[in-house]
């Protein structure tokens, strides 16, 4: 049980963050219009497609877990 509890204490923190990362999402200025993420526009069809904000929100993601799992 205790483990199941901090479980849900990690997922709620991670939702939080989540939660808030969709508010402020278009306050940030650089995420979304980085020079490699790919938008096509023809007539009323838009396709739009992050490929550089992904990579780099991978990399950051990927730092973040690496210095949690070595604080452990």
């Amino acid at each position: 049980m205790e483990v199941m509890g901090k479980m849900l204490v990690i997922l709620g923190i991670v939702m939080i963050g989540f939660g808030l990362l969709l508010i402020f999402w278009g306050k940030v200025p650089i995420l979304g219009k980085l020079p490699g993420d790919i938008v096509i526009r023809k007539g009323n069809f838009v396709f739009y497609f992050p490929l550089a904000t992904s990579i780099l929100i991978s990399v950051v993601l990927t730092l973040i877990f690496y210095i949690i799992s070595k604080l452990k």
